[in-house]
């Protein structure tokens, strides 16, 4: 088995740390570049910044706040928001990130996947996809999840791989922010169904929740903000308890 991996999510408006829930009703959690140099001193395997509404204002990913990030944390660090062409993943890794996410973007124009793939490695190109629970169904949503498309989760998660992304990050906008546990059912038919690791997202509320998010729902990593942005979840007691619950830690 893979060592498991614990990822500190960052979302940032107006170049401050927010977290809402299901996507809205947003609060300040605190400095960017603060935070990501704290979790990587408590052990964070990687962290993951996203420019939220980058997309919907139609604006570029922030490269100056990317630089202060690089300069210092110590862990590997992926930037999402607001790209859309080649340019601006080389301007985000000259920046100092490691790994881009794309989302929106993807969905309009999935040769973006290839392209990043091609030029860079599938190892740069994580593709994250916000999905809600509708009828049955995991509707896969545009904007910052502001804007349903026509597609759906397992397909699309399909179709990404076989475009090169690298990973999938999956959030559950249903499980987003409750605290009730991560979407481990869909999550466990991505991870048996792609070869490519999935980053669960949305709903972590109690340490439980991780070995469930590993166990039941076969995720390869966890993500999750607010728990760790308010202190109520320490990283390196998060990281033990996964250990004493016997799964394998990065």
């Amino acid at each position: 088995m893979l060592a498991k991996r614990i990822i500190p999510c960052l979302d940032i408006k107006d170049g401050k740390t927010v977290k809402g829930i299901n996507f809205v009703n947003f609060r300040d959690a605190g400095d960017p570049v603060e935070l990501g140099a704290a979790y990587s001193e408590q052990g964070a395997d990687e962290l993951v910044y996203l420019d939220i509404t980058a997309s919907h204002e139609g604006r570029k990913t922030f490269t100056d706040l990317v630089k202060k990030v690089a300069a210092n944390v110590s862990i590997p660090f992926t930037v999402g928001g607001g790209i859309n062409e080649l340019h601006d993943v080389d301007r985000l890794l000259n920046a100092g990130a490691d790994k881009v996410s794309i989302n929106s973007s993807a969905i309009k124009n999935s040769g973006l996947i290839s392209a990043i793939a091609e030029n860079f490695g599938s190892q740069v190109c994580v593709v994250a996809i916000d999905a809600n629970f509708e009828n049955g169904k995991w509707i896969c949503y545009l904007n910052g999840g502001r804007m349903p498309t026509d597609k759906e989760l397992f397909s699309w998660s399909m179709e990404a791989e076989s475009r090169g992304a690298g990973e999938i990050l999956f959030t559950s906008m249903t499980h987003d922010g409750v605290k009730d546990g991560y979407a481990n059912e869909a999550l466990a038919v991505l991870s048996e169904t792609l070869k490519i690791p999935v980053i669960a997202s949305g709903g972590a509320g109690k340490m439980e929740h991780f070995k469930d998010v590993f166990t039941l729902g076969k995720a390869d990593a966890a993500l999750a903000a607010s728990v760790f942005h308010f202190g109520e979840i320490n990283i390196s007691g998060l990281k033990g308890y996964l250990k004493r619950e016997g799964i394998t830690m990065r």
